[in-house]
């Protein structure tokens, strides 16, 4: 869908207006001023793919807000779902080189998988994911999922302990 000049323009004027007191409230939401500005930036992008429905709407202030919100309520449940690893639980240096032959030979087995079950594996294991959110990505079903991980979680094991033992 191609975009008016008149749509870009007032979604212009309407970020040009409203972009400070939308920083205000992500910083009242968040606490920092960093966030706040990945947290607006974030929610512009999106009030812009929906900006030729959004500008017909008596209150787009509110419609802004809410969007800021369920950004910041997403973005703290993607930090929930991969906390930090405290320095203290961090691995020794010392061993990188087996660290690199493990990664090569996980990558090796997961280039091996059929694309669906090497998606799944990725989405949910390597970028954390939940099973409904990579069910969303993939547009399949929560069961699809599952049964894809589980098949190549299966596939790696087998490929990865075959790899050991030869």
């Amino acid at each position: 869908m191609r975009r008016s000049a008149e749509h870009e323009a007032s979604y212009v004027e309407y970020v040009t207006a409203r972009q400070a007191h939308l920083r205000r409230i992500a910083h009242a939401l968040c606490g920092d001023w960093h966030l706040a500005d990945d947290l607006v930036q974030v929610a512009l992008t999106k009030l812009y793919v929906a900006w030729p429905r959004v500008a017909a709407m008596n209150n787009v202030d509110a419609y802004a807000r809410r969007v800021l919100v369920s950004t910041n309520i997403d973005h703290h449940r993607r930090r929930a779902a991969r906390p930090e690893t405290p320095t203290e639980v961090l691995p020794d240096p010392g061993s990188h080189d087996r660290d690199v032959g493990e990664r090569d030979q996980l990558v090796a087995a997961l280039q091996q998988l059929p694309e669906m079950q090497r998606k799944t594996v990725v989405l949910r294991h390597v970028l954390g994911l939940s099973v409904e959110e990579t069910a969303y990505e993939l547009d399949i079903s929560v069961g699809t999922v599952k049964s894809h991980t589980s098949r190549a979680r299966s596939a790696m094991r087998l490929a990865l302990t075959s790899d050991t033992r030869g």
